[in-house]
């Protein structure tokens, strides 16, 4: 990674500045792009905001800023997205700062402002060299997300396209899965939904899909792709309850999408299973219901009470080997397993040693 280090005052940073929701914003005579396309609205909150201003007027140091030069000549921005738009809203006339706004200040306190020079970072290198720069600098300020430090790498015509279905407030993937019941978890604007559909789509692994459509012209193929995943859901799922937007479905959909799945059938098991006390993770009973994994329903475990009660009720000899061991040697079994009616209640419990009780759970 080149790193060169450029102090450039804020009356040329800020020259030209535009803010528009559908262009997003630039500045530097147009050559700096702040905010990519659908990139997340701005976050800073009123005293982030402020506190941008009030360093500046202090003269103090502010943060550096990092600057990613593109092919065409122009720069983006890899880091400094919110102290550089709290800058240009302030001189735009956007906000006031006790109770004056910019065209308010003296003539000096407006130069002052201008001429304060920015610390900037001019960065080239690979997208690997990018993705683990933006990593180690995003440590301060207002936190990034994985999805966004990829965003900062991976940006084209693709991505463009991706941002306006998937990150705007009440994109259109938002309203999809929102239509009978939030399906999906997260906020459209700080790249949730684009990371849902991207680990769905290839296996988790986001940064080979954006690799390899980083200059696709569109991204209807995922868009697509997501329409799929939610209209098998709704399908095979129609009863909407809220646990149903923490489920992976699109794991779930690249897994039984060809099954032959009985929706009448199904409901009547997830109708049982909602009200087994057992099942302390109501979430896990829609992969459950496909997959027949316990796992996912994270069984009630016995209590310390009902674990010594079995314990001394077998004076400490495991039930299968017929040794004897210390209690903290043993572990809880379900006598009748929970999948054929088993209860976690003391009659039914039992201790087998841990070897004995990892071969009867194969684990």
């Amino acid at each position: 990674m080149k790193i060169d280090l450029h102090r450039i005052p804020i009356r040329e940073v800020i020259a030209g500045y535009k803010d528009s929701a559908e262009e997003g914003v630039t500045a530097y005579g147009g050559k700096l792009d702040i905010r990519p396309k659908y990139q997340r609205e701005f976050v800073y909150k009123e005293e982030q905001r402020n506190a941008v201003i009030e360093t500046i007027k202090n003269n103090f140091p502010l943060n550096v800023m990092y600057w990613m030069i593109r092919e065409d000549g122009g720069y983006e921005m890899l880091d400094g997205q919110q102290r550089t738009i709290s800058i240009g809203q302030y001189v735009n006339g956007d906000f006031s700062l006790n109770e004056r706004y910019f065209h308010n200040l003296t003539r000096e306190e407006q130069d002052q402002i201008l001429d304060y020079e920015l610390m900037i970072y001019f960065c080239e290198g690979t997208d690997k060299e990018r993705l683990d720069w933006f990593r180690v600098i995003n440590t301060f300020g207002e936190k990034v997300n994985e999805q966004e430090i990829r965003n900062a790498v991976y940006t084209g015509p693709w991505l463009s396209e991706a941002k306006l279905k998937f990150s705007k407030s009440n994109c259109v993937a938002y309203l999809l899965a929102n239509e009978y019941g939030k399906l999906v978890e997260g906020s459209p604007i700080r790249q949730e939904y684009l990371e849902t559909a991207l680990s769905w789509i290839n296996d988790g692994k986001i940064e080979d899909y954006m690799a390899r459509h980083q200059h696709n012209k569109d991204a209807d193929e995922l868009w697509k792709y997501f329409q799929s995943v939610i209209a098998w859901a709704r399908a095979i799922f129609p009863n909407y309850r809220h646990e149903m937007s923490s489920v992976q479905w699109g794991e779930l959909y690249n897994q039984f999408k060809d099954a032959k799945l009985n929706a009448v059938k199904l409901e009547v098991e997830i109708k049982e299973l909602m009200q087994d006390e057992d099942v302390t993770k109501k979430s896990g009973v829609y992969p459950y219901v496909l997959t027949r994994d316990e796992r996912f329903l994270n069984i009630r475990d016995f209590t310390d009470k009902q674990k010594r009660e079995a314990y001394e009720r077998q004076k400490g000899i495991c039930v299968k080997c017929r040794r004897r061991f210390e209690i903290e040697e043993m572990e809880a079994d379900h006598i009748t397993p929970w999948h054929e009616g088993g209860k976690t209640v003391s009659e039914n419990c039992q201790m087998l040693c841990k070897q004995d009780n990892r071969i009867k759970s194969g684990k």
